[in-house]
C-alpha cells in the first residue's frame, strides 16, 4: 500500500483564461515554501513527481532543494483543453466543471480529447505508483482522484486550495482518501 501526497500547485501569476503555462506569483512562492516545510516536518524523504507545467514545477522547487530533484510525470498534467482560444476554453471549463465526467465528454467541442479516457489514465497511473510519493499536480487531477475514491462522477467534488496536501492510499489498484487538503473559498476559475 502506497500513500500519495497530492499537492495542488501554488497560486499562479495568471488564470486559465489568461495563460496556458503561467509560473507562480509572489504569494505562490510563499505557499510553495510553506508546503515544503510542512512536508519536511511530517514525512521522510520519498520520491517526488511533478506535472510538467511551470506552476507545479515551481511549487515543487522548495521541496526539491530540501530532498532531491522531482521527476516529471506527464500523467498528472492539467486536464487537456479543447482546441479553443483562451477565452473560449475558460467558458468551456466553467460549464464542464459543473457536471459529470460523462457530461464533460459528451458536450466537449469537436477535436477535444476523450475526457473519460484521460480521467482513467490519471487514476491508473497514480494507482500504479508502488511506494509513498509526493505528487505536485492540479485541481482537476486531484478532483478526479477524490471523486473516484468516493465513487462520485462529478468533475468537481471538492475544492483543494493552492499548495494544499491531499493524502490518498493506493492499494491493489484502488484509491482511498486518507485526508482531504485545505479547501479554498473561491472557485478554480479565479486564479487557476
Amino acid at each position: 500500500m502506497a500513500r500519495l501526497y497530492l499537492i495542488r500547485h501554488a497560486r499562479p501569476t495568471a488564470s486559465w483564461a489568461e495563460a496556458t503555462d503561467p509560473g507562480l506569483d509572489a504569494t505562490g512562492h510563499q505557499q510553495a515554501e510553506a508546503a515544503a516545510q510542512l512536508l519536511v516536518k511530517t514525512l521522510d524523504p520519498m520520491p517526488i513527481y511533478t506535472s510538467p507545467l511551470r506552476r507545479c514545477r515551481e511549487t515543487a522547487h522548495p521541496l526539491e532543494r530540501l530532498w532531491h530533484p522531482a521527476e516529471v510525470f506527464e500523467a498528472v498534467a492539467e486536464i487537456p483543453s479543447p482546441p479553443l482560444d483562451l477565452r473560449a476554453r475558460h467558458e468551456w471549463l466553467v460549464q464542464a466543471i459543473r457536471g459529470t465526467w460523462q457530461e464533460m465528454n459528451d458536450t466537449a467541442p469537436p477535436g477535444s480529447p476523450d475526457y473519460l479516457a484521460w480521467r482513467q489514465a490519471v487514476l491508473d497511473s497514480l494507482a500504479a505508483i508502488p511506494r509513498d510519493t509526493v505528487v505536485f499536480t492540479h485541481y482537476i487531477v486531484i478532483n478526479a482522484v477524490v471523486g473516484a475514491a468516493h465513487s462520485r462522477e462529478d468533475v468537481v467534488c471538492f475544492r483543494p486550495d493552492h499548495a494544499s496536501v491531499t493524502c490518498v492510499e493506493s492499494d491493489n489498484g484502488k484509491l482511498r482518501v486518507v485526508e482531504l487538503g485545505r479547501q479554498m473559498d473561491t472557485t478554480i476559475l479565479g486564479r487557476g
